[in-house]
């Protein structure tokens, strides 16, 4: 089966890299699958996504992605975001009580940005919002 290299970084750190079959990202214009042989492409990620990546052993790696972007070339797909957690990683608890914080919140840029965060990573840890 043919396979893509996937580069996934946040500006903290190198969250995930490896051989995966297929990559779901939530871009700014929707949402955007990516099989190997995929055309080049630029695309923005959507504030308070989730990126799926299933690797080449079949396991889907789950990642709550906040801004930056994503870069398909013929080498593979590097998604470069500004802030970045793997599912597993997450904290429930913690990111429910983010978003009740959040929703509590004027109406500013920064509060919805909050609200975006804190439902993106419930999401990525596969709770409802």
């Amino acid at each position: 089966m043919a396979t893509l290299q996937v580069e996934l970084v946040a500006v903290e750190r190198k969250i995930w890299s490896g051989e995966a079959t297929t990559v779901v990202a939530r871009t700014t214009e929707g949402e955007l699958g990516i099989l190997p042989g995929h055309a080049p492409l630029l695309g923005q990620l959507a504030d308070g996504g989730v990126v799926t990546i299933r690797t080449d052993s079949g396991e889907d790696l789950v990642v709550a992605a906040h801004g930056g972007f994503l870069s398909v070339s013929e080498s593979g797909v590097s998604i470069l975001a500004e802030t970045a957690e793997i599912s597993s990683e997450i904290d429930v608890e913690r990111a429910r009580e983010a978003l009740r914080r959040a929703e509590g919140e004027d109406d500013s840029p920064e509060a919805q940005a909050a609200v975006r965060r804190a439902q993106s990573r419930l999401r990525a840890a596969g709770e409802n919002v």
